[in-house]
Parts: structure tokens; sequence; C-alpha cells
């Protein structure tokens, strides 16, 4: 098979110079315990695995994609007791977006895609301020909450980390990582304030506290079938965003002028 022109890590200086990218996008995950039975990977494996799938669909229809190496650390601040995690913190996520930004819009690429598969990541306040800074437009997408009627449809237990969702997922990409049978149950000790746990109150959990065996989430009833069945699907709404910015004009809402505004 040739070098994959929409894979940075593959392509070729002639490739990419002869057809050069309008989207970039960038798969950003983070390394962390994930329960007893998902790798610490997790994260990585699903921002690289849809944003690699969801780019070759979208240049199957014509759309200049490009999809850059994946960021693999993440905010993990409340899990650093864990063994082996790695948190980078905000200032340095900023510092990252900020170089990956001014490197892409030298070169005259100014739409960029963060594919975000960790919770803890959160882009907007740096995309504000980056938008301001240099001219690009920047869009995050959290692959977990897209397609909510399929994952409703699909996954009984819901959860937020290592759970039938993410399971399932992983039993799809990679069922060799995945140790069903060591799970933990994924129970949440609730607040002993229950004030805030309220909607419109938010504090982070601490962690290991929180969950015990790091999970927040039954995996219990996580099945390849329904981890291929949410790929695909949002693989597909992915491909929609890329393709549609791909051949977005200057002007077309976001898609404008920052200087301008």
């Amino acid at each position: 098979m040739p070098p994959r022109a929409h894979l940075l890590l593959e392509a070729n200086h002639r490739q990419l110079q002869s057809a050069p990218p309008a989207v970039a996008v960038l798969p950003w995950g983070a390394t962390e315990a994930h329960n007893y039975h998902l790798p610490y990977g997790t994260d990585v494996y699903e921002a690289t695995g849809i944003a690699a799938a969801a780019a070759e669909q979208a240049a199957a229809t014509g759309a200049r994609v490009v999809v850059l190496p994946t960021i693999p650390f993440g905010n993990d601040e409340q899990q650093l007791d864990q063994v082996a995690t790695i948190s980078i913190r905000t200032a340095t996520a900023a510092a990252i977006l900020a170089d990956v930004v001014r490197s892409l819009t030298q070169q005259g690429i100014d739409r960029l895609v963060i594919l975000n598969a960790h919770g803890g990541n959160q882009f907007q306040p740096l995309v504000r301020d980056l938008q301001n800074q240099f001219p690009v437009l920047i869009v995050v997408i959290n692959f977990y909450q897209l397609r909510p009627e399929l994952k409703e449809r699909l996954f009984e237990r819901p959860g937020d980390h290592a759970d039938e969702l993410e399971t399932s997922l992983m039993l799809h990409l990679h069922p060799e990582l995945v140790q069903l049978q060591q799970a933990g149950l994924g129970e949440r000790v609730p607040f002993a304030l229950p004030s805030l746990s309220q909607p419109g109150v938010w504090t982070p959990r601490p962690w290991s506290k929180s969950h015990p065996d790091t999970g927040s989430g039954d995996p219990s009833l996580a099945t390849a079938e329904k981890g291929k069945e949410f790929f695909k699907g949002v693989v597909g709404a992915v491909a929609e965003i890329l393709s549609e910015l791909a051949t977005a004009s200057k002007g077309q809402l976001p898609y404008v002028d920052q200087s301008q505004l």
C-alpha cells in the first residue's frame, strides 16, 4: 500500500506539495488508567482511529484533509496518584496548540479540527484566544458526544470513563488489549455534599476516591458489535464535518476573516 496522503506520519513531501491540505485534524487524547481492563492509551487509540477513518472517508469524496500526529497527554491533574499517569497543565496544552496553529497558518492551512477523546481536555478558552491571534478557524469535536441517539440506543449502562461505550469501542479497535474479565464495576462514590451534585454546579472529582477502580460506568455489557456500530456512526459524522470544512468558502459563517471582526 502506498503512503496515505491524508496521514501526515505516512505522507511524503511530494504528495503534500502537489495537493496541499485545506484542513488539518489534530487528534488529542490522554494517558491514564481506564479501570482494570483497558489500556492507559485508550483515549489515544480512540482519537487516532476515529480521525484516520474519518479523514480517509472525507478524502474519498475529494476533501483535502491531513491528520496530524496524536497528542498523547491530557489534563489528568486529579489522577496523578495513579501509577504512571501523565498530566499536562492547561498552559502546556495552550503552548502546544498555539505552536501547531502558528505552523499551519504560516503554510496557508487555516482550518483545524481538534478531535478530542478525553473529557478532562477543555479547549474553548484556548480556541477563543487563538482565533483572535491567527487567521484560523478551529473546530473542537468531542467524539463521545456525537450521535447521542445512537449512543442511547446502543449502550444500556451509561458512564463517562472506561464504561460500556469505551470498552465496546476498544473491543472493536483493539480487542487484543482488552481484558474484560478483570474489569471493576466502575461504580462512583457520591459526594457527601449533595448540593455540589446539582445541575449548574461543578467541581473536579477526587478521582481515586470517587472511582475506586478508576472506571466510571459498568463495562460488563460491552461488545465489539456495539463498538463497531458506534465507530461507524461517529466516523461518518466527523467525515461530514471535514468534507464541509474542506469545501467551505471564506465568508461562510463561521469561516470568516477574524481580523475584520
